[in-house]
């Protein structure tokens, strides 16, 4: 049977966190941890995780001054503060396996992935010196 993280790459422990509501826009609508977030131009996923590494009180105040910034839900304006000691508490206590940082962390010294592509530029760059360099003359020579 497939390994499920590959349908879902994304740390569970950050789903209760994530899906929370943060309160109703104007049009009567529930937003979420994550929309606001991403609708901020952030990476939830990325955003939770180094949320978790600041610990309870500096996630706290992060996501506060994160949540000030979000005009979406009039009612954060003044209850910001509330809204962010409320989810902080619904983080993990610690940072999540491995998985997390496979899923969220960019390759050792670049973009994710890279290291894959970098792998398959010089394989083909060798097979490419190995057919110009030993298969140039014909079969028959």
């Amino acid at each position: 049977m497939a390994d499920p993280s590959i349908l879902n790459p994304h740390p569970p422990g950050f789903e209760r966190f994530l899906y929370a509501s943060v309160g109703e826009d104007r049009n009567g609508y529930a937003v979420t941890v994550l929309s606001t977030l991403a609708r901020l131009g952030l990476d939830p996923w990325n955003e939770t995780s180094e949320l978790v590494t600041l610990g309870r009180d500096g996630a706290r105040a992060r996501l506060g001054a994160l949540l000030a910034r979000f005009r979406d839900v009039p009612a954060l304006a003044s209850d910001h503060g509330r809204v962010a000691r409320d989810l902080s508490h619904l983080l993990p206590d610690r940072p999540v396996s491995g998985t997390l940082k496979r899923s969220v962390a960019p390759a050792e010294g670049g973009q994710p992935g890279t290291s894959g592509v970098i792998w398959a530029v010089l394989a083909i760059t060798f097979v490419l010196f190995q057919v110009l360099t030993f298969g140039g003359s014909g079969a028959g020579e």
